[in-house]
C-alpha cells in the first residue's frame, strides 16, 4: 500500500518516509501517550529597530579622553501565534564627555521562538532568561557595528546574566507587593 510523504520528514532533509499501517499506529501511540514534550527552537532572529545619534561629530572625534558609557537594557516578550513568541532585547548605549552627548545607540534585537509543551508557570523564565540569552550576542554585535559606523572604536559589552536580572526583578516585585494578612 503506497503512503503519503510526511511533511515533517521532508523538512529535515531526508527522503520523505511513507505512511504505513505500522507507522500510523506508532504515531497514534505517541500522540495518545500524553502531553507534548517541551521544545524550544529559534525560528528567526532580526533587528527590529536601530537608532544612532552622533550629535557632536566631527568635533567629538577630537576627544583626548575616553567618554563615559551608560548601558541600559529592556526585555519584553509576547505570544504572536500558537506556540510562537516574539522576544525583544533592547540595548541602549549612551556615551558622554562632560555634559555633552558623544553618541547614543539603541538596538532592539528580536527573535521568533517556537516554544511548545512548556507549562504556563515556566513560560515567563523561558521568555525572560532563555530568549534574551540567545539574542544578546546579536544585539552586542549590532551595537559594536553601529558605533564603528559612527566613526568610533567599537563598544564591546560584557556578558549579562539574565537569570540574575530576572531573580532581582522578581524580588523587587515581591517587596513592592503589599503584604497580605489573614
Amino acid at each position: 500500500m503506497a503512503g503519503f510523504p510526511l511533511a515533517e520528514d521532508a523538512q529535515h532533509g531526508g527522503a520523505p518516509e511513507r505512511r504505513t499501517p505500522a507507522r500510523n499506529a506508532d504515531r497514534r501511540r505517541r500522540q495518545a501517550a500524553g502531553p507534548q514534550q517541551a521544545g524550544f527552537d529559534i525560528a528567526r532572529i532580526y533587528v527590529k529597530d536601530l537608532s544612532l545619534e552622533n550629535p557632536g561629530a566631527p568635533q567629538s572625534f577630537q576627544l583626548t579622553e575616553a567618554p563615559s558609557m551608560e548601558v541600559g537594557l529592556r526585555t519584553r516578550a509576547e505570544q504572536v501565534a500558537p506556540d510562537v513568541y516574539e522576544a525583544v532585547l533592547t540595548l541602549t548605549v549612551t556615551a558622554t564627555s562632560g555634559d555633552k552627548k558623544v553618541f547614543l545607540v539603541e538596538a532592539a534585537q528580536a527573535g521568533l521562538f517556537n516554544i511548545r509543551g512548556v507549562p504556563a508557570s515556566d513560560m515567563q523564565p523561558v521568555l525572560m532568561i532563555a530568549c534574551p540569552n540567545v539574542l544578546f550576542p546579536y544585539a552586542r554585535e549590532t551595537i559594536a557595528d553601529a558605533v564603528m559606523r559612527a566613526g568610533f572604536p567599537p563598544v564591546h559589552l560584557a556578558p549579562i546574566n539574565f537569570e540574575a536580572l530576572y531573580q532581582q526583578q522578581l524580588a523587587q516585585m515581591q517587596q513592592a507587593a503589599p503584604a497580605v494578612t489573614n
